[in-house]
C-alpha cells in the first residue's frame, strides 16, 4: 500500500526523545536563569546612577526590590532546573518498557520532598526547597553580596548627608 505504515513504538526511541525533552526544559531554565543574573546587575547599577544625581537617600533602597525579586526568581528557576535534572537521572535509569505506563511524563514532584514529603520514594532524590535554593552557594553568593552593596551604599548616602 503506498501509505504510512503502521510500526510499533519502540520503547528505547521512546525513552531517548522523553530524555530529550527533559534535556530541553532544563537548558531553557539555565538561560532563564543567566538572563536573571544580567538583569539583576544591570537595573540595580541603573537604579544607582539615577539615584546618586542628588536624590533623595532613599532611592538607593528602591534598588533592593529588583535585587530581591530577581533572587527570588533565580532560586525558582534553579530549584526547577534540579527537579527536572532528578527527572533526568530517574528515566534514564529506567528501564524502556517501564516507562510504556507514564510516557513522557515530565512530573516533578515525587521530588519535592520539602512540600511532600508522602510522594517521595528514596529520600536521596529529594531537591530542597525554594527557601533553601535562596542560599545556596550558586545563588546566594550572587544576590547577597548585591543585597549587601544596596545597603551599605544605603547607609553611606544617610551617613554623609
Amino acid at each position: 500500500m503506498g501509505g504510512l505504515e503502521d510500526k510499533e513504538a519502540n520503547p528505547l526511541d521512546e525513552k531517548v526523545k522523553h530524555l530529550e525533552l527533559i534535556q530541553a526544559v532544563i537548558s531553557r531554565l539555565a538561560q532563564n536563569s543567566f538572563a536573571l543574573r544580567g538583569w539583576a546587575v544591570t537595573l540595580v547599577a541603573a537604579i544607582f546612577a539615577l539615584s546618586a544625581k542628588g536624590a533623595n537617600q532613599w532611592y538607593f533602597l528602591i534598588a533592593l526590590i529588583p535585587a530581591l525579586t530577581f533572587w527570588g526568581l533565580d532560586a525558582y528557576y534553579l530549584r526547577q532546573e534540579r527537579l527536572f535534572r532528578k527527572l533526568y537521572d530517574t528515566v534514564r535509569a529506567l528501564d524502556p518498557e517501564e516507562l510504556l505506563n507514564n510516557p513522557f511524563s515530565m512530573d516533578t514532584l515525587p521530588f519535592t520532598f520539602p512540600d511532600f514529603p508522602e510522594t517521595l520514594a528514596d529520600e536521596e532524590q529529594q531537591v530542597e526547597s525554594w527557601l533553601s535554593t535562596c542560599w545556596s552557594k550558586t545563588i546566594g553568593w550572587i544576590y547577597g553580596p548585591i543585597a549587601g552593596t544596596i545597603i551599605l551604599v544605603t547607609l553611606i548616602a544617610f551617613l554623609c548627608k
